[in-house]
């Protein structure tokens, strides 16, 4: 069955752009994020395999090869990534820390939607990548979890801002205990020590653990709540660029790019979770750009 018909409601689609910002009484559209060929752009530093800083000022990742290639294609030669946390990544955007996201950022549509109607008032471009949540454990304790039901009376860990710290709190799952830190770090740190019983965020962020540490362990077959679609984050009002950025992305996943790109960044990642995870031109289309979803 097309993935995208086995899913259930999805939670995501980009922001429409606005008409442009009025200047002495006329209207006109703000400069370019990309004119002068350089860029700032909020990235995770702690999540090995999607987006991490290993080295001092260097980024790493399928996140950051991702935003690289379609800048370049865009005539963004120089992108230079800031690390940013989850819990803070709309507000780097509206604070001007930085003018593009890529941070596995999930559009929502209280992301999409404008500030105005209690909306976080950012464009998206995507999805370029898409995922359920996991959970993570110590490779010795795996065969103990099989199902969500077996960390009933366990403690997971989650990190401000996520997916996982939502839709743990839900009613439904509230026989499992969370605790909600700052970061990925933390968690994983938590892990460590037998502190916390397992991890949960996306899957693809699991991976990235797993293969950069083998004695934790994802759970391939313990997933929860809709998929998540990653897409690169700018505030409302730049739509030719949203525009500009959307194409790019459609060309980069057309070709042989993304899968080679995310076998050298995510290479234990499992098949089926693989192509689950490869995105689409028509939901590209769908989630790019707009206030809400496109017509299906």
């Amino acid at each position: 069955m097309d993935r995208r018909r086995s899913r259930a409601i999805r939670a995501g689609a980009a922001a429409a752009a606005l008409t442009g910002a009025a200047l002495s009484g006329c209207s006109s559209q703000p400069p370019s994020l990309f004119a002068e060929g350089r860029i700032e752009v909020g990235a995770k530093s702690d999540q090995p395999g999607t987006s991490h800083s290993p080295h001092d000022g260097q980024f790493a990742g399928f996140d950051i090869t991702v935003a690289t290639e379609v800048l370049r294609a865009v005539g963004v030669e120089s992108a230079d990534f800031e690390g940013v946390l989850s819990e803070n990544r709309a507000r780097d955007l509206h604070k001007g820390d930085v003018q593009l996201v890529a941070a596995t950022y999930s559009i929502t549509t209280q992301r999409m939607a404008p500030k105005s109607e209690k909306g976080e008032g950012l464009d998206f471009v995507g999805p370029y990548a898409s995922t359920h949540q996991g959970i993570l454990v110590r490779t010795g304790d795996a065969g103990r979890y099989q199902s969500l039901d077996d960390l009933h009376g366990k403690e997971v860990c989650v990190w401000k801002g996520t997916t996982s710290e939502r839709e743990l709190a839900r009613p439904a799952h509230e026989k499992i205990r969370t605790i909600s830190v700052t970061d990925a770090r933390d968690c994983i740190k938590r892990l460590r020590k037998g502190q916390s019983d397992a991890v949960s965020t996306d899957q693809l962020i699991l991976y990235g653990f797993a293969a950069d540490d083998p004695s934790f362990t994802v759970q391939e077959d313990v997933t929860f709540g809709p998929f998540n679609d990653y897409g690169i984050a700018m505030l409302k009002g730049h739509r030719g660029d949203c525009e500009k950025l959307k194409q790019a992305l459609v060309d980069y996943a057309r070709g042989n790019d993304w899968d080679r790109d995310f076998e050298i960044n995510l290479s234990g990642v499992p098949r089926q979770v693989r192509e689950n995870a490869r995105p689409q031109e028509a939901d590209i289309d769908r989630y790019s750009c707009r206030d809400k979803p496109g017509n299906a």
